[in-house]
């Protein structure tokens, strides 16, 4: 309830980083020390974001002063003031719930989209890998690495829903991390598929597909 204090609520930070972690972890199912590296990334994200949504509030304490001078009916011990977007941008949403707002709604169709691609990226590369093909149906066939790109697509909507400096910090790092991930991997498929991996990367983007849609033949 906006208004009342709404932290310290460790119980809350365990539940929902394990809920959220359990999920993509159902549809991600980490194999390979790359594959863990991968999970192990974004799961530090998630549960740096649900400590400050709900446990220590690190960002409004050391915006306090700025935000007190910048705002002065804010009531900056309140759910609502997290949501900083709404605050900054004035996105106050229907009836003055930030819930409502433009950024929270987009970051649940950022966070659904992310967790959808990943599970038909998964579906589409654990079928590949018991033929021991190169995957290249599905989400594949639009960009080489959907599951990376699903893992940015929550981090995202996160980013949209409850901006952290923490996370505003992390949030490149992994970009950087999950490109050089990405890059690794394409040198392994291409000493394991040679001029199969050649002809599919040549054909399909890395990361943000065409916008035309582009059968792949391998």
């Amino acid at each position: 309830m906006n208004g009342s204090p709404a932290y310290g609520l460790w119980s809350l930070v365990v539940l929902n980083s394990a809920v959220f972690l359990m999920f993509a972890f159902s549809f991600f199912k980490p194999q390979t020390t790359r594959d863990w590296r991968t999970f192990g990334a974004f799961a530090a994200f998630i549960v740096a974001l649900f400590v400050e949504m709900y446990g220590f509030p690190l960002t409004i304490y050391l915006l306090s002063g700025w935000l007190q001078t910048r705002y002065p009916g804010l009531d900056l011990l309140s759910h609502n003031a997290g949501h900083l977007w709404s605050t900054l941008l004035g996105d106050s949403g229907l009836g003055g719930d930030p819930h409502f707002g433009v950024f929270h709604l987009l970051s649940f169709a950022f966070i659904g989209s992310g967790f959808w691609l990943l599970s038909n990226a998964w579906n589409v590369l654990y079928h590949a890998q018991r033929r021991q093909v190169l995957a290249t149906q599905g989400p594949y066939a639009r960009i080489r690495h959907p599951q990376y790109v699903a893992f940015v697509l929550v981090l995202l909507g996160f980013l949209l829903q409850w901006p952290t400096l923490l996370t505003l910090l992390m949030f490149p790092v992994l970009l950087v991390m999950y490109g050089r991930l990405a890059a690794t991997e394409e040198r392994e498929m291409q000493t394991r598929f040679g001029t199969v991996f050649e002809h599919y990367a040549a054909q399909t983007p890395r990361f943000i597909p065409r916008l035309t849609s582009r059968s792949v033949s391998i």
